[in-house]
């Protein structure tokens, strides 16, 4: 995944989704917008429903030359002809993975508030780190990445970094400076229209 000045979308799928219409709804996004990976982040542990759902999803992103990553479940890369893993245990596995997954696969690392765990990732071989969420809420602990992490990664780390989680328009500018990718999610797919509530997330970075 490369970096340029302006940073990169990087969409996140619903927890669950009805197949029917999520794939054509992300080939509709895609069209619309440049994006430079999508991760695959069902909360199923159903090996049926994730291989499925892997096959549709990889039909539209590779059709438009976009990557597919998978949420944790490394053994399904290869399998499923899926381009890397995004692993939600900060740093802890990152290394192994990388052995088993080899070099040309993406390993993503989401690391939440913690510039420690981020180091650790990166130093193991991770392609990505993931901050976030990147404001305060009421969900988990209540800890979040507020914009000093991105800022002083920006200009220390060369791994390049994702912002996720609480993401709104003024968050985008503010962060924008800072961070390579923006995981965006549900600040789009909980909307009526997502092609066009991406679009006026992406005015906002400029």
């Amino acid at each position: 995944m490369d970096t340029p000045d302006q940073p990169q979308i990087y969409l996140i799928t619903p927890t669950e989704i009805d197949l029917i219409t999520f794939a054509p709804q992300l080939a509709a996004v895609l069209d619309a917008h440049p994006v430079a990976c999508v991760r695959l982040a069902l909360s199923t542990k159903d090996e049926g429903d994730l291989s499925r759902a892997a096959d549709a999803l990889r039909e539209v992103t590779h059709a438009r030359d976009v990557a597919l990553v998978v949420t944790d479940h490394l053994l399904m890369v290869e399998r499923l002809g899926l381009d890397g893993v995004h692993l939600s245990d900060a740093a802890r596995s990152v290394r192994f993975t990388r052995k088993e997954l080899g070099e040309d696969a993406i390993v993503g690392s989401f690391c939440g508030p913690s510039k420690h765990d981020g180091m650790a990732a990166g130093e193991a071989g991770a392609d990505y780190v993931s901050f976030g969420p990147v404001q305060a809420s009421t969900l988990g602990d209540g800890s979040f990445a507020d914009r000093e992490i991105f800022e002083w990664w920006s200009e220390v780390i060369e791994v390049p970094v994702v912002a996720e989680g609480g993401l709104n328009t003024d968050m985008i500018r503010s962060l924008a400076p800072y961070t390579d990718f923006f995981g965006i999610g549900d600040e789009i797919w909980q909307q009526d229209d997502p092609k066009a509530a991406l679009g006026t997330l992406i005015k906002a970075m400029s």
